[in-house]
């Protein structure tokens, strides 16, 4: 039987509720969201129970009072978040040579895009599969487009997808314009505004972002960019054949691999997340059989706003991450215990530090680096990405809690993994696991890392 295909019912434009004079001031871009330019839009998005037909006899017409309180409540946000109604701007300069992108929040831009959109599928039809079905991509707009595309796409677009008996909203923010912890932060806000309407309390946001960009000192903080076309630093990454699993880790489960790589290192400082990462690492390069001499990384993505002296504030909007990687060969990683790898990635952690940083930021400013999906990741590594330690269930638009997290097309490949809160709370994790399918029908049958498995509750 045929997949159902997600028909659109409706599309238009947000701006936001009230223009101020900030929004006539471009936002000029930092090197970590000029680095972004050529990689794909963060899609992430939540499934919720739809009310029952019936359940508020106040609201009969439930979808079309829900989407005007969320376009309305979207336009308040905007007022915070003013840079997500925007585009990309390039100004070029021949005398002297000048190549400056920035983001335009004036009035030229038509806003925020917002989809109405329905499938029928059940809830049921997305979560009881083993794997996550391919109908999922399409939940989210700007299906494999690039951030440098924002010059003509929207660097927000919402979807709401209409099940049977459920509601997906869906996320898509340019990765030039936010990182994780700017995006979630967006989303949660929207949520708080909406709710604050819904209850009839006074509007406000919780952690207002900080939309000041920061560059180091003795840096142009309006940065050129040493080329003439943007076909010299942009790139498309079509992924390949991939099987995508949720696998799930309980409280209980997370404890006993810390415990048990604390104690094969002879240490008691590796992280819950850096002992999952490294069963993750030794796992997939287990399955993927690679000659002992094979170089293989784990990346890890790191927040770098505390690991900056003095820190930026944590609601600082932008892109403010890096990555720090383990490595060792195949040989190396899978002769030694789960405590060696997760020590290796403890180092790059702990080594992460304010001249880390800096001295990343002075070798970008030599480079102007563009990442490149299709080079900066190899079949032989794995990737963790996203954070449990983000409010994500928190989002709740009045729907209760929602049933389950799920992502688009974005940043897909062989050994991607992305981390998740468990829905269930009290430090459990979800992952999300990328892999074709021969390589992730073998983890399934991996011994060591289905034993941490755990069932959902």
């Amino acid at each position: 039987m045929a997949t159902p295909t997600v028909g659109l019912i409706s599309e238009c434009f947000i701006k936001p509720k009230f223009t101020s004079e900030e929004t006539k001031e471009p936002c000029h871009l930092a090197p970590w969201d000029l680095a972004m330019l050529s990689v794909n839009y963060i899609q992430k998005g939540l499934l919720f129970s739809k009310p029952p037909a019936g359940a508020n006899a106040n609201e009969p017409n439930f979808m079309p009072t829900f989407l005007d309180r969320l376009k309305d409540s979207l336009a308040i946000t905007l007022d915070h978040f003013y840079p997500l109604a925007g585009r990309l701007v390039t100004k070029k300069e021949e005398n002297p040579p000048s190549y400056v992108l920035f983001v335009d929040c004036n009035n030229s831009s038509p806003g925020a895009k917002f989809i109405h959109a329905a499938v029928d599928m059940t809830v049921s039809d997305i979560l009881s599969p083993i794997y996550v079905p391919p109908v999922v991509q399409s939940f989210f707009d700007h299906d494999r487009v690039i951030n440098h595309d924002g010059h003509t796409l929207s660097l927000l677009s919402i979807q709401v997808t209409e099940l049977v008996d459920g509601i997906f909203v869906g996320c898509s923010i340019n990765h030039t314009v936010v990182d994780g912890t700017s995006f979630w932060n967006f989303f949660n806000s929207w949520s708080e505004v909406f709710m604050a309407q819904l209850q009839g309390k006074n509007i406000s946001i919780s952690r207002p972002p900080v939309l000041k960009r920061w560059v180091p000192d003795g840096y142009d903080p309006i940065i050129s960019l040493p080329f003439t076309h943007h076909d010299e630093f942009i790139s498309r990454f079509e992924a390949p054949l991939l099987k995508e699993r949720i696998f799930h880790f309980s409280s209980e489960s997370l404890a006993e691999l810390k415990a048990r790589a604390n104690a094969e290192c002879n240490s008691n400082k590796i992280s819950s997340l850096q002992a999952l990462s490294a069963l993750l690492w030794r796992s997939i390069t287990r399955v993927r059989s690679l000659p002992d001499e094979q170089e293989t990384s784990c990346r890890l993505a790191i927040n770098n706003r505390t690991r900056l002296d003095p820190p930026l504030p944590e609601n600082y909007f932008g892109n403010c991450i890096q990555t720090v990687r383990g490595v060792a060969t195949a040989g190396e990683l899978l002769q030694h215990d789960l405590g060696w790898a997760a020590w290796l990635l403890h180092q790059a952690v702990v080594g992460h530090t304010d001249k880390a940083v800096r001295g990343w930021l002075d070798s970008w400013f030599q480079t102007h680096f563009i990442y490149q999906l299709g080079q900066f990741f190899d079949p032989n590594s794995i990737m963790m990405g996203s954070s449990p330690r983000f409010n994500k269930y928190g989002i709740q638009f009045g729907l209760g809690k929602g049933l389950a997290l799920r992502s688009g097309y974005a940043h897909k490949f062989d050994g991607k993994v992305s981390c998740y809160p468990g829905r269930e709370g009290g430090g459990s994790v979800d992952l999300e696991v990328c892999l074709p399918p021969n390589s992730m029908t073998a983890l399934e049958s991996n011994q060591e890392f289905m034993g941490a498995v755990s069932l959902s509750s």
